[in-house]
Formats: structure tokens, C-alpha cells, sequence
């Protein structure tokens, strides 16, 4: 689905929150529509009303209205309403996308350190584990592939920032003290932003990295370039 405001989406769940998004609109801005023009007829109805001066208009004179039990109640119920309706549409997409039981089997993982004020990403090797001698690591810049699972773990090493990608409609903070995590599979090949969601300080705005998603192909000689030499390898002549 294309946006005017969304850049337009690049990640297997982010369909799914943009129809609750609509939602939420549909049923928000219905409601703001309605209490304004309810609020535009009554300024416009009861703007003047005829005095007790002969020949002109002039103002009535206020009197006391008692409150009314079954509107109290309906304009309480509606909304109450209207708050369940949201709830239960968000529950299915928030427990696939929150929930660690749903987290994909396949799904790689990422190590993300996060500072004021810049990001360091570690991918696992050929061997889909990290913390072994085929961990990549690079500064503000993370790669993957295409239609493959992968798992962030945020860590924060001084104070609280929130992991963005626009185009993959995914946002996590990473919390000093915590590891959080966040999944996504991306589905377009392509360059995307990553950006702090969390005013982190005065540099905050020096905290962009960038997202490169390529095919398999391309994804595996990426991995065997950007791999690091053996451990106790090497040698000169």
C-alpha cells in the first residue's frame, strides 16, 4: 500500500499495521468530526437569543439544566466501546509482533550496541551464531537479505534510544541495563534509514545508520567478503 505520509513498506508485518493504523483513524477522526460539528451547530444555534429589551435582540438569560444519567452513561459507553474494538483488532498483530513464541524458527540474530551517538551492528557469520570468530561487525551501517527472518538484541550502554526503521515500520528502544529484542523480515531490496526514535542528547541528531537489504546471492558474497580472516590464519612469506 502506497502513502503520501509512509515511505512505502519494505517488511512482511508492516501491511498489517498499516490496516490498524487506518483503523484507528477511521474510528478517531470519525469521532473528531462528529464533537466538532456538534460543537460548530451549538455556537452557531445558541449564539443570540431574543432579550427582554422591546425591539432588538439580546442575550437569555442562563438557567440551570440537571445532568442526565442515561447520556452520561451512553457517552461513557461508546467510547469504552470504541477502546475494546481497537484492543482486540491490536491483541493478534501485537502478539506477533511482541511475544517470543512467535518469534520466526529461522530467524537470524543481530547484535546492536547502541551509544550517544552511534550504532554498532554484529551479524553472525556462515555459522548463524554470534559470538564466534565469524561475527561482522560494522558502525552505522547493517546488512541483511532479502525475505530472511532476523532478531535484534538492543543494548544501550549509557541512555535510553529506540531503534527506527520507517520502512519497515519497526521501533524498539534499547534500554540501559536491558537486552530488548525486535524481529522483522524485510521484503524489498534496497537502502533504508535507521534512525534513534529517543532524544539521547545534544548529538542525537548525528545517530543515522543505514539498512541494506540484497538477494541471497549478493547477501552471500557480501558475508564471504566482509568475513574476518581466521583466527591464527594468515602468514607472510
Amino acid at each position: 500500500m502506497r502513502h503520501w505520509w509512509f515511505p512505502e513498506n519494505a517488511s512482511s508485518y508492516g501491511g498489517d499495521l498499516d490496516s490498524l493504523f487506518y483503523l484507528i483513524l477511521y474510528i478517531t477522526g470519525a469521532v473528531f468530526i462528529i464533537v466538532e460539528v456538534g460543537l460548530l451547530w451549538f455556537v452557531l444555534r445558541y449564539r443570540t437569543r431574543g432579550g427582554a429589551a422591546a425591539g432588538g435582540p439580546g442575550r437569555a438569560k442562563a438557567y440551570y439544566i440537571e445532568g442526565s444519567t442515561r447520556a452520561e452513561l451512553i457517552w461513557t459507553a461508546i467510547p469504552a466501546v470504541l477502546v475494546v474494538i481497537i484492543a482486540v483488532f491490536s491483541q493478534r498483530l501485537w502478539s506477533e509482533l511482541k511475544d517470543p513464541a512467535n518469534v520466526p524458527p529461522d530467524a537470524q540474530p543481530i547484535g546492536v550496541m547502541v551509544k550517544q551517538f552511534e550504532w554498532q551492528f554484529t551479524m553472525a557469520g556462515a555459522d548463524g551464531r554470534l559470538g564466534t570468530d565469524d561475527d561482522i561487525t560494522r558502525k552505522d551501517h547493517l546488512t541483511v537479505q532479502v525475505d530472511q527472518a532476523y532478531q535484534l538484541e538492543l543494548q544501550s550502554i549509557d541512555v535510553i534510544h529506540s531503534f527506527f526503521v520507517p520502512a519497515f515500520r519497526l521501533k524498539q528502544d534499547a534500554v540501559p541495563g536491558m537486552t530488548t529484542r525486535a524481529w522483522f523480515r524485510a521484503t524489498r531490496i534496497g537502502e533504508y534509514e535507521v534512525a534513534c526514535a529517543e532524544l539521547c542528547g545534544l548529538g542525537h541528531y548525528r545517530m543515522p545508520a543505514r539498512l541494506v537489504v540484497l538477494s541471497a546471492e549478493d547477501f552471500t558474497r557480501w558475508q564471504a567478503a566482509e568475513a574476518p580472516p581466521p583466527a591464527g590464519g594468515g602468514g607472510g612469506q
